[in-house]
């Protein structure tokens, strides 16, 4: 049982059960599984799914980038530092190349005033 565990990684008590009764032994399901759970015999965790970014018929959810420049991604991210203040970050992604365009950073009492023009400041600077 264990060596058809080891074999099989992904099989649970109930498809070795089946292998062992292929190979000639006289087992029922509720004896392999008493013993798998004696082994500590358990299952590898599944790995969730990546959601796609666009439809298989290749529609548009998102638009795909093609080249450098042309599709990029904008995200906020909040958080605090260890002295209780809180701050505030602006990036700027081009998604072909993954690359950072901009990162600001600004204290979330200075945001509204700061970042007004970056993104397009960064546009301007990549544009040529």
């Amino acid at each position: 049982m264990i060596r058809l565990a080891k074999q099989h990684g992904r099989y649970g008590y109930r498809k070795i059960a089946e292998l062992l009764r292929i190979e000639g032994w006289r087992v029922n399901h509720k004896k392999v599984e008493r013993l798998w759970r004696e082994e500590g015999l358990k299952l590898p965790e599944r790995h969730k799914k990546r959601r796609q970014l666009y439809h298989k018929d290749s529609s548009v959810i998102r638009l795909r980038p093609t080249h450098a420049n042309h599709v990029w991604a904008i995200d906020f991210v909040h958080d605090k530092l260890s002295n209780g203040r809180s701050y505030k970050m602006l990036t700027v992604l081009d998604e072909y190349t993954r690359q950072a365009l901009c990162v600001e950073v600004k204290d979330k009492s200075e945001f509204r005033r700061c970042f007004g023009g970056h993104a397009s400041s960064a546009f301007e600077i990549r544009k040529t």
